[in-house]
């Protein structure tokens, strides 16, 4: 029967009587049906909400997070689950209601010890504890990190003593200085950052808003035929077949994450943006060992199929070392497998190194027990998928290598890959005097990040003067191509704006040719 011939009153009837199994009292389907639908969107929900949980928990070395005045209290309004309903008849939506407040998109701005989220009010108390004031009428307190740090405005043994920020600014809800005075007086420095600063703060109340997190769904395999542009985060998410993301602020919650795998597969792929031309920052070193790596990423069809005849040996996994792991050994694994669906004919081994690898992992403790199988406590993940594999050991890396637990490495299926190492900051060099030489008697490619240019040129000139001539660059410090869209503020300095991934560079340990004298 069709529906143009049934008035509205007796479709609903014959809806009623299609879905009501005989002997239940309609009122009881009707409660049933709405019990079983909302668990379903609770379920999915609180998934894509676990991602947006560690998203806050991101952190850089001095407890980077984000943040963003008026609470609007209104109930959670998710996407309400459809009654099934047979072809033609329409179906009537089940309603769904949430204590949880939920922030619009249009109330976001909140100075942060007004914040309705207690999270963000325990943040600004720990920036008025420990955050000084920017303005140059203060001493010094601490040597200035380089030439652009706003402690080089200071005068390292005159005017006033150092003071703690109090007061908030009203365009930017984030306490930079001592005073409204001392916030009027140097009110052109604070406005190269208040945009910035303000669009941290919305940030970071979006991810506490309670809302649907649509851009942490990621897809799957990607078919061979469809290549993939990795040209810019756009044309990357498109050809990816990611859901498309209309909103810049959506846009930069999930390049945040997303930033970790991309970094590393843009410099290895085939279709990399980095190149030998000029104005490519890729060496012709580097292309020798990028090369040695594309041949194992992507390997020519074996014919290798599901039965007997297509049974072929698998090379080795290709081994992804990553040094001094923090938050990104936490990534939802998601995240990670999405550099697997990028070479689909290769298994990777993600190893995160570091004493920090088990930040935000809490669940996971206690570690292994050291044994004769496992002498390191390692923890492994091997039934993530048959193309990824990942381990993490809370050890230093220079203790590992003496060991010989990863020997022999071989360019071509071994790369060390660093985060923000800080490979020059005067805090932590010490850490890597040891762990470099053996890095570069490896030979085999070593890919790094840094927060800001100055950041990279530091740790490059580091490198170059620890090492000597011992090290031939692979590819020149420039900005990275697919860095984190989303800005990062340090705790402990507001003036500190940073973003994930800035920046790109590679190097590798010295390789010599072999030459043969002729012999008169």
């Amino acid at each position: 029967m069709s529906s143009l011939h049934v008035c509205q009153s007796c479709m609903r009837q014959l809806s009623r009587r299609v879905f009501r199994p005989a002997g239940l009292d309609p009122r009881q389907a009707q409660s049933s049906s709405r019990r079983c639908f909302s668990k379903v969107a609770e379920r999915k929900i609180t998934r894509l909400q676990s991602t947006s949980t560690l998203l806050k928990s991101f952190a850089s070395p001095s407890q980077r997070k984000l943040s963003s005045s008026r609470t609007q209290q209104r109930p959670v309004v998710q996407e309400p689950p459809q009654t099934p309903s047979p072809p033609g008849l329409a179906a009537e939506p089940v309603p769904y209601t949430s204590s949880r407040p939920l922030l619009q998109p249009n109330n976001l701005f909140h100075p942060l010890t007004k914040s309705p989220s207690p999270e963000i009010k325990q943040r600004a108390a720990f920036m008025k504890q420990h955050a000084y004031c920017p303005h140059p009428d203060h001493h010094q307190t601490r040597l200035p990190a380089n030439p652009n740090d706003p402690e080089a405005r200071k005068v390292r043994d005159a005017g006033r003593p150092p003071a703690h920020v109090r007061f908030e600014c009203p365009d930017c809800g984030i306490p930079v200085y001592c005073s409204e005075e001392h916030w009027a007086d140097d009110y052109e420095m604070h406005l190269e950052l208040c945009d910035t600063l303000r669009e941290i703060n919305e940030d970071d109340h979006d991810l506490r808003s309670g809302r649907f997190f649509p851009e942490f769904e990621y897809p799957g395999p990607q078919i061979e035929e469809a290549l993939v542009n990795m040209t810019s985060w756009d044309t990357c998410l498109y050809s990816r077949d990611f859901r498309a993301i209309d909103d810049e602020r959506s846009l930069r919650q999930a390049t945040r994450l997303l930033t970790y795998p991309m970094t590393l597969a843009s410099v290895l792929h085939e279709l990399s943006p980095y190149s030998i031309r000029r104005g490519g920052r890729l060496t012709p070193e580097g292309l020798k060992s990028l090369s040695a790596m594309r041949y194992t990423l992507h390997p020519p069809r074996s014919g290798a199929g599901l039965d007997v005849k297509g049974i072929r040996p698998n090379p080795p996994p290709v081994r992804i070392f990553v040094l001094g792991a923090r938050a990104e050994s936490s990534l939802p694994r998601e995240v990670w497998h999405q550099l697997a669906h990028l070479f689909p004919r290769v298994a990777f081994h993600l190893i995160f190194i570091g004493p920090e690898s088990m930040a935000n992992r809490d669940s996971e403790f206690p570690l292994p027990p050291r044994t004769e199988s496992n002498p390191f406590g390692a923890i492994v993940e091997d039934r993530i998928s048959h193309q990824l594999k990942i381990s993490t050991f809370v050890e230093y890396y220079h203790t590992l290598h003496k060991s010989g637990i990863f020997a022999p490495f071989d360019p071509y299926f071994d790369c060390f890959m660093l985060f923000h190492p800080g490979l020059g900051h005067p805090a932590s060099s010490h850490e890597w005097e040891e762990t470099l030489p053996q890095l570069l008697e490896t030979k085999v490619p070593i890919l790094s990040t840094g927060y800001t240019a100055f950041d990279m040129q530091r740790d490059k000139d580091w490198v170059e003067k620890t090492m000597g001539g011992e090290v031939d660059m692979l590819m020149e410090p420039g900005e990275n191509r697919f860095r984190s869209l989303r800005w990062d503020l340090n705790d402990l300095d507001p003036q500190d704006v940073s973003c994930g991934n800035w920046g790109v560079w590679g190097f590798r340990g010295k390789r010599y040719e072999t030459t043969r004298k002729d012999v008169e």
